[in-house]
Formats: C-alpha cells, sequence, structure tokens
C-alpha cells in the first residue's frame, strides 16, 4: 500500500473512530511516541492540549469522548502527500454536559508512519 493512501485510510478510520466515540479505536492509530495538539476557540474560550505521548494525551482523548458527541460529521477536502495531510472537515459537536451543539469548521494536520499516527495538530473554531 503506498505511503498516501495508508495515510487516508488511517486518517479516516480515526474520524469514524471519533464520530462513534471508540476510545480504544482512536488510541490505537497512534504511535506510543505519538504527538498531539488542539487548539481553538468555544464560546470565546481558548482550548489547547500539548501532549508529547499516547500515555500522556489518552486521558484527554477519553475527556473528549466522555464531553462530546460528533453528529453531522461532513469531510469536506482532504489532500495526502506521502506521510502528511491536510483534512478540513465540518461536524456539530454537542456538550454532553451542557445539550449546547456548536456547528464547527476542523482542520487537521497528520503525519503518518506505517499506519500509525505520529502528529497530529487541529485547529477548529465555530462556523
Amino acid at each position: 500500500m503506498s505511503e498516501s493512501r495508508e495515510a487516508e485510510r488511517t486518517i479516516r478510520a480515526l474520524h469514524d473512530a471519533r464520530v462513534r466515540g471508540d476510545l480504544a479505536a482512536m488510541c490505537s492509530l497512534f504511535a506510543p511516541e505519538g504527538e498531539f495538539r488542539i487548539a481553538g476557540a468555544s464560546d470565546g474560550k481558548p482550548i489547547s492540549v500539548d501532549a508529547k505521548s499516547l500515555a500522556e494525551f489518552t486521558p484527554w482523548l477519553s475527556m473528549m469522548v466522555k464531553v462530546f458527541r460528533i453528529t453531522n460529521y461532513d469531510l469536506k477536502t482532504e489532500i495526502v502527500d506521502a506521510q502528511r495531510a491536510a483534512v478540513l472537515w465540518h461536524a456539530d459537536i454537542r456538550s454532553r454536559i451542557t445539550g449546547v451543539s456548536v456547528a464547527t469548521e476542523l482542520v487537521d494536520m497528520v503525519e503518518v508512519r506505517k499506519g500509525l499516527i505520529v502528529r497530529y495538530n487541529e485547529l477548529f473554531t465555530p462556523r
């Protein structure tokens, strides 16, 4: 399988697991030394996560799955060049705590090696 196809398959599997809220499936797609960053703002409040390993960011992923539900997922654009990809997607993100749903635009910049994510950067903003 080509590097580009492998990266595309891995990213789509991550998005699928995220929409399902499947923490184990999400974690299985990251290399143990993978980097994970998320930055954005919601309700005027900045949100930032910067973790340097799967062990460090698994609690963040767990919290995301417990607190937020993704619906109306829509992959807009996916550009894959060998091991690196940029993905634009839209979704409604609903807080299980407040019940509020926010239409959100997200951009993922991902690096995949041997079928595992080694670098994941996500930027998001309400639409």
